[in-house]
């Protein structure tokens, strides 16, 4: 690969990454959005972050068999009451690596 066919690659990878991001921005920054879309919008990285989480905590292997008994479930219940009941970061991440080693210790 030639320094110019590299170099048309990584900008087009950017332009790729960039424009998808940036769209939305520029086109709804100038205008107001109805109620019933932002309350929407306001869920989106929850159900984003419920979807990346959720096959760690409620699956195994790679068939992807559904179990309740795993280290990471056991750990998620006790370090998410922390996180509710302190809003710690610090201290969630704390009780959720002692959590994690504590179970993983037990079993």
């Amino acid at each position: 690969m030639s320094s110019r066919d590299f170099l048309l690659l990584m900008l087009a990878m950017g332009a790729a990454t960039y424009l998808p991001r940036m769209l939305p921005l520029v086109m709804l920054s100038r205008r107001t959005l109805s109620g019933w879309f932002a309350e929407w919008l306001e869920l989106v990285p929850a159900a984003i972050l419920s979807a990346l989480i959720a096959p760690a905590l409620f699956a195994h292997s790679t068939p992807r068999l559904f179990t309740l008994g795993k280290v990471e479930l056991m750990a998620a219940l006790p370090t998410l009451l922390c996180a509710c009941l302190t809003r710690s970061l610090a201290g969630t991440v704390v009780v959720g690596m002692l959590c994690y080693w504590g179970f993983k210790q037990m079993l």
